[in-house]
């Protein structure tokens, strides 16, 4: 505390009193005053002093916890009116003093001046003159000092000023409340306006004693959104400082302390209220956190009315300054680049409710977890049927809801992201598994933070922190907030309603599923799907939500690289610009709405069809691009122009799997579906074998003698030297000689090995089967080992179509099948086939006529007819 030096007067003389200084923190009474000194490193030393000569009435005082018979003590008339004459008068304001007494307790009593010198105003003359002291009684005007406090005083009462007016003075005694009934009523009547009060005590930087005003209530105020280090009180009463617990309590009292102010009621804690003081000069709230005194506080930021991005961004000041109780703060993303912490990137894929992967500027992929927050999940023990697999995004509540929502809302889209912490790797427990270092962000789309969007909707909750705990989202109150009204409202995870229930069949590699839905699929033409996942460029598994089913679908016409695969004892190898297909189709459809058409199934209970999204076929593209090649099984399509187009085109850019493509001699055959009419070459055949499904086995006559040269030269062969039995263990698809019910050997490939006692072999020169059926009998009878005329119509998977005709009469075997009704015509489009198309179908019309064998019941293709049901 500041200080003059000593005047001294002759050796001889009186001592003149010490003229010191120091700043009016505090106005205890009406004669009595605490003093502070100039702050150095931290806070100043006090005094209080009591001013010499004058009495001033005694304030209110709280009977003691401790003890239970005292009672509270009331104001002493023109108590108050003389504190507050002081407190207007002195707070915060420099001024000089003389210690003139000091007792053994250690009271001092001493005249007090405003200003620097004792040329100011005089305190004590000022309390006397306007009647809100007395000189204490017994007091003789023996010097100056007191004879001037008589006559203020004699001046006083001849204007009945303050205690000489007339009356009591009951008027000036306060009726004070020090407990508040009911907190929250009282807090909520004030509507959140701002109620005049004094600061009456600091407790630390953010609790304070107010009186509030007019109506005298004390009430202690706990600053909304912020705490301040406190001192701890120990076991013997002492208390203990937190680091800058004492700087804080300083920064307030110097600011605050028996300030006129006013105080916006926010909410309740118990009997303390939740608040914020303004005062002329600033929002103290504010300015604790500016300048590194204080911390927000999650609990209670919310009710804070003036915003708590204010309060987050005087947090954030503090921190990037590293003042105070931020000293030692690092953040939490301070080894991240500019770049790293703020970027704009397309979003590939939903992993979860909580985490997606984003394609970045650079080409690189990068998975995102939103900052946070926690999606939806199982709870308690037994919700979970051990013996069932667990699929997390069907089986969880709302977690199918929640992967929708970010799905239809983010793939495809380019969000902003801006990094707020990264999260170590964590090694697993026997609880919690194993977890690797992962990047949490917030995560905006058209100024919408996806986060906030999701916990509002109740698709997932807010994850709750240490306070001391500074990884969380830059956006952390807002999702609390959401979090609030999402509860409020009973939305998602908070609804009293049942959970919603995901029954998704997944018939993927099931045979006899995938069978049963086949014919359903092919019959709805374009179907809706969602593709959930991509094995490789042209293998996905597809969610059909009207069928709520989960299938594998292959893309047809095309040929695609074939992926790396485990293979039992080996790893392998995919082919050259297979992981190219898987990505290319990856970023095109991967979460995507799509359509699909079903054409077929293979004997995996795969589905195989097309697939379109954005109105363009994923084919097409995949051969556009050079990733694929057309299949042969394309010719039948509608899509196999658009196909041989697009592979002509790759092929000329010579890239990819198309680098090594040569271009064939330019008279080379043209295309046969690029004839325009029907080419007839006729050559003549031996029909060896027909199958049920009317397939024929031919040996071309021009070679059938070399064929029978051959198989006299092996029969020689083996009659010199007789096989031995057992010698030869047959293995599926290997090439063999098996003999034939006529006894003679002929070659054969086979087909399935039951036992060594029992094989089953094709023979391929002649390809034999038993069974028959009626239509095959009609053609068995008639051309099973003659020697007819064969044309090759079209290709197709598996084996060629043809017309077969009898070698005298050149009748056509197959509109002979027509006309006896024991076939039915396969419309086509080509131009080429339309005159024979038109005989057999006038042939089919006839037959139907005449109602001869498939048609003698009428045509019965019409079963689906409406009154069968089927259009139901």
């Amino acid at each position: 505390m500041a200080s003059s030096a000593q005047s001294g007067g002759s050796s001889g003389g009186p001592a003149v009193p010490t003229v010191q200084r120091g700043i009016v923190k505090m106005v205890l009474s009406g004669c009595a005053i605490i003093v502070r000194g100039q702050p150095r490193g931290g806070p100043p030393p006090e005094r209080q002093i009591n001013l010499s000569n004058i009495r001033a009435g005694n304030l209110a005082r709280r009977a003691a916890a401790t003890q239970p018979d005292a009672k509270d003590t009331p104001d002493e008339p023109w108590a108050f009116p003389a504190r507050e004459f002081l407190r207007k008068k002195l707070i915060g304001k420099e001024v000089c003093f003389t210690i003139e007494n000091k007792t053994p307790q250690g009271r001092e009593y001493g005249m007090i001046y405003l200003g620097k010198d004792t040329n100011g105003e005089n305190i004590a003359e000022s309390l006397v003159a306007e009647g809100l002291a007395t000189r204490r009684e017994g007091m003789r005007a023996n010097n100056p000092e007191q004879n001037r406090l008589s006559e203020c005083e004699e001046q006083a009462k001849a204007a009945k000023k303050g205690m000489w007016s007339e009356g009591n003075g009951s008027h000036t005694l306060r009726d004070l409340k020090y407990t508040i009934e009911n907190p929250r009523h009282f807090v909520d009547s004030h509507h959140q306006k701002p109620v005049n009060a004094i600061i009456e005590h600091v407790r630390d930087g953010s609790v304070v004693r107010a009186l509030l005003l007019p109506d005298y209530y004390l009430v202690t105020v706990m600053l909304s959104g912020i705490k301040c280090p406190t001192f701890r009180r120990e076991a013997d009463g002492s208390e203990t400082p937190e680091p800058f617990a004492a700087e804080a309590k300083f920064f307030t009292e110097s600011r605050l302390l028996q300030r006129d102010v006013q105080i916006i009621l926010e909410s309740c804690h118990n009997q303390n209220i939740l608040g914020t003081i303004l005062h002329p000069n600033g929002n103290i709230t504010e300015l604790l956190l500016k300048e590194g005194f204080a911390r927000c506080v999650d609990w209670s930021i919310a009710v804070y009315t003036r915003g708590a991005e204010k309060l987050r961004a005087a947090e954030r000041f503090a921190k990037e300054r590293r003042l105070r109780i931020w000293r030692d703060y690092v953040a939490p993303t301070a080894n991240l680049d500019q770049k790293d912490k703020q970027f704009v990137a397309k979003v590939m894929q939903v992993l979860n409710a909580d985490a997606i992967v984003v394609k970045l500027n650079s080409g690189d992929y990068k998975t995102i977890h939103l900052s946070s927050i926690r999606p939806p999940r199982l709870e308690g023990e037994n919700t979970q049927d051990k013996n069932k697999k667990l699929r997390p995004l069907y089986d969880i509540p709302y977690m199918f809801e929640a992967r929708e929502f970010l799905r239809k809302k983010l793939i495809g889209k380019k969000v902003n992201v801006t990094v707020d912490y990264i999260r170590p790797a964590s090694p697993a427990t026997e609880t919690v598994p194993a977890f690797s270092e992962r990047t949490c962000a917030t995560v905006t789309i058209g100024g919408i933070n996806i986060a906030e969007a999701l916990v509002s909707k109740g698709l997932a909750t807010v994850i709750r922190y240490r306070q001391d705990d500074d990884q969380r989202s830059s956006h952390y109150d807002e999702l609390l907030a959401a979090e609030a009204r999402a509860i409020k409202n009973g939305k998602g995870l908070h609804s009293k309603k049942e959970v919603p229930i995901h029954r998704v069949a997944d018939i993927s590699g099931d045979t006899q599923k995938a069978k049963q839905f086949l014919p359903f699929l092919q019959r709805a033409g374009r179907s809706e799907a969602v593709v959930e996942y991509v094995f490789s460029g042209s293998r996905l598994k597809l969610y059909l939500p009207k069928e709520t089913c989960l299938i594998t679908f292959l893309l047809a016409g095309i040929e695609c690289p074939r992926g790396a695969r485990n293979l039992p004892g080996l790893v392998q190898e995919g082919e050259p610009f297979s992981e190219e297909a898987t990505l290319f189709t990856k970023e095109l459809v991967l979460q995507r709405e799509v359509e699909v058409e079903v054409e077929g199934m293979d004997k995996a209970g795969n589905f195989i069809g097309w697939l379109h999204v954005d109105s363009a076929n994923l084919s097409v593209l995949l051969v556009e691009h050079a990733l694929s090649k057309v299949h042969f099984t394309a010719e039948r399509s509608s899509y196999y122009k658009s196909l041989l187009s697009a592979e002509e085109a790759a092929k000329q850019k010579k890239e990819k799997v198309w680098a090594r493509y040569e271009e064939q001699p330019v008279e080379e055959v043209a295309p046969v579906l690029e004839e325009k009419e029907r080419s007839a070459s006729y050559k003549p055949v031996f029909v060896t074998e027909i199958t049920d499904d009317l397939h024929f086995y031919v040996q071309d006559v021009e070679t059938g003698t070399q064929l029978e040269k051959l198989m006299e030269n092996m029969r020689n062969d083996i009659s010199s030297h007789p096989p031995v039995e057992g010698s030869y263990a047959p293995r599926r698809g290997e090439f063999c000689i098996a003999k034939f019910v006529d006894g003679e050997w002929y070659r054969a490939r086979v087909e399935k090995v039951e036992s060594p006692a029992k094989v089953h072999v094709f023979y391929i020169d002649y390809g034999n089967e038993d069974a028959r059926t009626d239509a095959v009998d009609s053609v068995v009878r008639d051309i099973q080992n003659t020697q007819c005329l064969l044309n090759v119509e079209h290709l197709s998977a598996g084996c060629p179509h043809v017309t077969l005709q009898f070698a005298d009469s050149k009748g056509d075997v197959g509109l002979g099948l027509v006309k006896e009704g024991l076939v039915m015509v396969e419309v086509r489009k080509e131009k080429q086939f339309q005159k024979v198309i038109t005989e057999y179908l006038n042939a089919q019309e006839s037959a139907k006529s005449a109602r001869l064998n498939l048609w003698r019941y009428g045509d019965f293709r019409a079963d689906d007819a409406d009154e069968f049901g089927y259009s139901r």
